[in-house]
């Protein structure tokens, strides 16, 4: 199973890596956790100080930016 965290503060772009992340696992018919953290404080826990950020099975694989949906895809099936 997927642990997937979205770190943000509800910005468009958090919003919309949260709804990528939810699409692909549903596509996929993987079974997920997906989370939305935030808590600025647990931002500084991962060590991501530019948001959207994307933690997958605890490890931050990106910070500031959107993955294009492939490589999302990718880092999903990756980590299964």
């Amino acid at each position: 199973m997927l642990d997937i965290k979205v770190l943000g503060t509800g910005c468009p772009n958090c919003i919309r890596l949260e709804n990528l992340c939810k699409e692909i696992v549903s596509e996929r018919n993987w079974e997920a956790k997906i989370e939305k953290i935030t808590d600025f404080n647990e931002f500084g826990n991962y060590g991501v100080m530019m948001t959207p950020g994307l933690v997958i099975n605890g490890k931050v694989l990106s910070q500031g930016k959107i993955p294009v949906k492939s490589t999302l895809e990718h880092w999903l099936e990756k980590e299964l």
